[in-house]
């Protein structure tokens, strides 16, 4: 909750840059640069039918920052790919590295599905609820952040974070915990900020984005139901096979 406080804004503002995952291409706009690796997350918005409500509202939302913040500055993300982390796996330079070894891939992939069969143990069969509480800024992007309102269904998100970074067969590939579980749904990344940024100014627009969301957003339920082992290519498309591992919680 303390990410959405007008302190916290005026803090991240002094920290803020340019994304290197989008650049902007002369007659074309914004378009997303490679950024290629693995990741569990929720089912993308367009995949996603249990939370068609919530990501509706969040496009809403989303165009209310561009008309904020400018076309220039804030680059939305489309709506068909929102979703939610559940666990980072590997990506750019490290993926480029580690997939010059044969089978890293499919050994990637099986591994993951083994924590998840190993996690799954312990599940419930219950979807997990969530609460968007708000505006939250990062270093190069824009999102919402969420809280869970069920101590034990984050629990189990833990849980199954842990089969995965605490699997030695996962560890011996590469693959290790780099961030803490914060619950957030990016909307977009900074594109071109201006040279002569009013800091202070800025950290006020994003507080008025947040209570913009508190007054006029009161659907704000988001439920967590199933974790899925996708491949991305840049932070527009997440992609999976019919046989790839799913986690139902």
């Amino acid at each position: 909750m303390r990410l959405t406080l007008p302190e916290t804004y005026k803090s991240q503002v002094q920290h803020i840059q340019e994304s290197p995952k989008f650049q902007l291409v002369p007659g074309q706009g914004w378009q997303p640069t490679a950024f290629p690796g693995y990741t569990v997350i929720t089912p993308p918005g367009s995949e996603d039918g249990k939370n068609r409500g919530i990501y509706a509202s969040l496009k809403q939302y989303q165009s209310q920052i561009v008309e904020k913040l400018g076309a220039d500055m804030f680059v939305p993300i489309p709506a068909e790919s929102f979703h939610l982390t559940i666990a980072d796996l590997i990506w750019n330079e490290a993926y480029l590295h580690a997939k010059e070894t044969p089978g890293f891939d499919d050994r990637l992939r099986d591994r993951v599905a083994s924590s998840f069969r190993q996690s799954q143990l312990s599940s419930t069969g219950e979807s997990i609820r969530f609460q968007v509480v708000g505006l939250m800024v990062m270093a190069r992007a824009i999102a919402v952040c969420l809280a869970t309102t069920d101590s034990a269904g984050y629990e189990r998100i833990l849980k199954c974070r842990r089969a995965i970074y605490q699997n030695p067969d996962l560890i011996e590939i590469g693959i290790e915990q780099q961030y803490y579980f914060t619950p957030h749904i990016t909307l977009g990344y900074f594109g071109k900020l201006p040279e002569n940024l009013d800091r202070d100014q800025l950290s006020q627009t994003f507080d008025e984005l947040h209570q913009e969301w508190l007054d006029h957003y009161p659907e704000n339920e988001f439920w967590i139901h199933q974790a899925e082992f996708r491949k991305f290519n840049n932070m527009t498309e997440y992609v999976r096979n019919p046989d790839w591992a799913t986690y139902q919680f």
